[in-house]
């Protein structure tokens, strides 16, 4: 009978141990920052070019948030427009946007025939409604279905690396307001793009002290049951 219980709370201190491990991994992965490929293995490209892309329907599975990048990849016939006008992103529109609330991350000249693959990194740096397309050949290819719109939360906030060396983060402006335009987006020339991780690569900081944390409390919990397991053996 002895034998019996001893195997029985050998087997709950087991089942402790794996729960523990299980929620510090997942409270691990919560916390880290995600690349997003564009497209996935389909790539940043018109359904004139690539019939079965639907960027929509790939952003609509994804929760994304500040400081996460999108990777576009692509070629130098395609270009890679980031805004937060609507008006602009309805419009296929780059030449008559805003200075301020529309970026072009990467160009292309239609007339060079030299065409090879880039790869371009976007930076998630404000909250709310952010479109995306490509706007050359007139829009041609934004009206082709080269665009898709996300929603930002906020997530863990900005690292450092992204941040506005004033400290002054924009927020979101309300499609309500009636003004399409919204205050600057500095990104600091020095930040470091995160590059595309698998599960055993380097976790960014945040994700990286919470998992130390826990490294240091499962190691004292698996001592602390040890001993107590060894305790009761030896009565």
């Amino acid at each position: 009978m002895a034998q019996r219980r001893y195997g029985f709370g050998l087997v709950t201190s087991f089942f402790c141990i794996s729960g523990c491990i299980a929620l510090i991994s997942l409270s691990g992965c919560a916390e880290a920052y995600q690349n997003y490929t564009v497209g996935g293995s389909l790539g940043w490209y018109d359904n004139q070019e690539k019939p079965e892309v639907d960027y929509q329907k790939w952003a609509s599975a994804k929760n994304f948030s500040l400081g996460d990048f999108l990777i576009f990849n692509t070629d130098t016939n395609h270009s890679v427009v980031q805004t937060y006008n609507l008006t602009t992103y309805k419009l296929c529109d780059y030449e008559d946007a805003r200075e301020k609330d529309t970026i072009l991350w990467s160009s292309s000249d239609p007339s060079n025939t030299a065409t090879h693959a880039v790869t371009v990194p976007v930076p998630l740096v404000k909250e709310g409604p952010n479109y995306f397309f490509s706007s050359d050949y007139d829009g041609e290819q934004c009206q082709n279905g080269q665009h898709f719109m996300i929603n930002v939360t906020h997530g863990q906030g900005l690292p450092e690396s992204l941040k506005d060396p004033s400290d002054q983060s924009p927020g979101p402006v309300s499609p309500d307001s009636g003004d399409d335009s919204v205050p600057d987006t500095v990104v600091p020339s020095s930040f470091n793009n995160p590059q595309e991780q698998s599960a055993d690569d380097n976790e960014p900081s945040g994700s990286v002290a919470l998992t130390a944390w826990g490294d240091k409390f499962l190691n004292g919990l698996l001592l602390m049951v040890l001993g107590t397991t060894l305790q009761t053996l030896m009565i």
